[in-house]
C-alpha cells in the first residue's frame, strides 16, 4: 500500500513538473518576443488555454514567473552550448566550440524572438530588482566562461601570453550579439558569416 501511494505521489510530482516546464517554454518564447513586461500571467493563460488560477498554483506572482522564465531560458542555453562542449579539450578546442555552439544558437532561432538574453538584457538592464539581478548574474556568468577557456588557451600556450583575456572575451560577445542583432532587424544571414570570420580573425592575431 505504501509502496503504491510513494508511485502515485511520484507520477503527480513528475506530471507538475512536466506542466510546469511545458508553461516555462511557452514562457521564454513569448518574452523572447515581447519582453518580459509583457509576460503576465493572465496573457499566458490565455495563450495556453488555463485558468489563472491554475497557473497561480505554479507562479504566485508575475516576477516569479519572470524570474523562473530566466531560469528556464538559462538551461537551455547550457543544454545548447555549454553541455555539448563539456568533453572537449580545455582551451582554444573548448572555446571554439563553445563559440560555435552560440552562434548556431541564435542562427537556428531557439526562441521566436531570437537570443533570449540579448532580449530581455536590453529590455531590463535599467530596472532594478530580482529580475534584472538574475539576467546581469547569468550573463557576466557566460561571460567568464569564455574568458576561462581564453586564460586556459594562454596557460597552454595556445595563445600569446600578453593577450588580454577580458578584452578578448568582450569581442567575442559583441561577434555574436552583433550578429543576433543585425539579423533579426535586417533579416540577413551574412551577419552570422561576419561573426564566425571576426572571431577566427581575432583568435589567429593572438595564436603564437
Amino acid at each position: 500500500m505504501i509502496a503504491k501511494t510513494a508511485k502515485s505521489n511520484n507520477k503527480l510530482i513528475q506530471k507538475g513538473i512536466e506542466t510546469r516546464n511545458g508553461i516555462l517554454d511557452s514562457s521564454v518564447n513569448l518574452a523572447s518576443a515581447e519582453g518580459l513586461e509583457g509576460l503576465t500571467i493572465g496573457r499566458l493563460a490565455k495563450i495556453l488555454g488555463m485558468s489563472k488560477s491554475g497557473l497561480f498554483s505554479h507562479f504566485g506572482s508575475k516576477e516569479d514567473l519572470q524570474v523562473a522564465t530566466v531560469r528556464r531560458a538559462r538551461d537551455v542555453f547550457i543544454k545548447a552550448i555549454v553541455t555539448p562542449a563539456n568533453d572537449a579539450q580545455r582551451g582554444l578546442v573548448r572555446l571554439e566550440i563553445l563559440l560555435e555552439n552560440w552562434i548556431r544558437y541564435v542562427e537556428t532561432s531557439v526562441f521566436e524572438g531570437g537570443c533570449f538574453f540579448f532580449a530581455v538584457s536590453a529590455e531590463m538592464d535599467d530596472r532594478p530588482g530580482r529580475v534584472r539581478d538574475l539576467i546581469a548574474h547569468l550573463t557576466m556568468s557566460w561571460v567568464t566562461v569564455i574568458e576561462d577557456e581564453i586564460k586556459k588557451a594562454i596557460e597552454l600556450g595556445q595563445l600569446r601570453q600578453d593577450s588580454d583575456f577580458e578584452r578578448m572575451a568582450y569581442q567575442f560577445h559583441g561577434f555574436v550579439q552583433e550578429a543576433n542583432w543585425f539579423f533579426r532587424l535586417h533579416n540577413s544571414v551574412k551577419a552570422f558569416g561576419f561573426a564566425r570570420s571576426s572571431i577566427k580573425e581575432t583568435i589567429d592575431n593572438h595564436k603564437i
